[in-house]
């Protein structure tokens, strides 16, 4: 109870901006400077078997399909594009792209590769790489839209969600050890029931899908189902290291619109995101 009320008074007295550090120089001019870009694109309903075998046509791996919520269905999708970004130091997470299908408000929503993209490359972002996906996603599903979820597309780089949180490279560090056996005990934990999915992505770097808590990925109901392709939450295991992203850096970055009331209200999550990821690992 002390770290929370600890915690809302130091949110209280900042004020609620998304902030950038300087401005990075993309690999290829995206044409996007200086306008806002949103985190998810959104459509018309179609069925979690149906989105897995046109994301398949159009070239992509699905390499996970997870409960995220009730009456709800988050696919994992890759490619060689994707994970090739991705194998570069300290960019593991890029790999993943999202979809998730809501069987219950009968809709679908893609994380933006491109909003994503830019806030985990920062200044090793590719727009060529990263639009193609956008493009590729939007020729297998005709009619997608822009979500509400917007953020100026100078400020991802170096997102936070007020000024002294967490940034992208404040991860958690969950265990050392070497990359195997990090990767064994991952696996092993629970009988494996967590590990969502495994995806290597160099003989240094892979990524790991795992699942939360109960009562921890109850967040997701909370500050709304919408934006379930948070979940699952992602592991980097990369030269000896297993880390995550620290989670009032990646709500926030997934929840743009998220107010500093509601955000106060989700304040013990992140440490319990950390503790649950850290438990395989023991």
């Amino acid at each position: 109870m002390k770290k929370l009320i600890t915690l809302i008074m130091s949110l209280a007295v900042l004020s609620f901006t998304a902030c950038s550090s300087a401005s990075a120089t993309p690999d290829s001019k995206s044409g996007l400077e200086g306008t806002k870009i949103s985190a998810y694109l959104t459509g018309e309903y179609v069925s979690a078997s149906e989105s897995q075998s046109r994301l398949e046509a159009a070239g992509f791996e699905v390499i996970a399909s997870y409960q995220s919520v009730k009456k709800g269905t988050t696919l994992v999708f890759t490619n060689d594009a994707l994970k090739s970004e991705a194998a570069k130091p300290g960019r593991a997470y890029v790999a993943a792209l999202r979809l998730f299908v809501d069987e219950k408000e009968k809709m679908i929503s893609f994380t933006n590769p491109v909003y994503f993209g830019k806030a985990y490359m920062q200044d090793e972002y590719n727009h060529n790489v990263f639009n193609s996906q956008l493009e590729a996603i939007n020729n297998a599903f005709s009619g997608l839209k822009n979500s509400i979820d917007i953020v100026n597309f100078d400020d991802l780089a170096g997102y936070q969600f007020m000024m002294g949180l967490p940034k992208y490279d404040d991860a958690d560090e969950l265990a050392e050890g070497t990359n195997s056996e990090l990767i064994s005990k991952a696996r092993a934990y629970k009988k494996g029931k967590l590990l969502v999915f495994e995806l290597k992505l160099s003989e240094t770097s892979t990524l790991l899908g795992y699942d939360l808590g109960k009562r921890t990925k109850k967040f997701v109901k909370k500050i709304g189902r919408a934006n379930a392709a948070v979940l699952p939450y992602c592991i980097s295991i990369e030269n000896g290291k297993a880390k995550s992203l620290e989670a009032k850096y990646y709500l926030a970055l997934s929840y743009p619109l998220l107010s500093l009331g509601t955000f106060t209200t989700i304040a013990t999550v992140p440490g319990a995101v950390k503790k649950d990821l850290a438990k395989a690992f023991k």
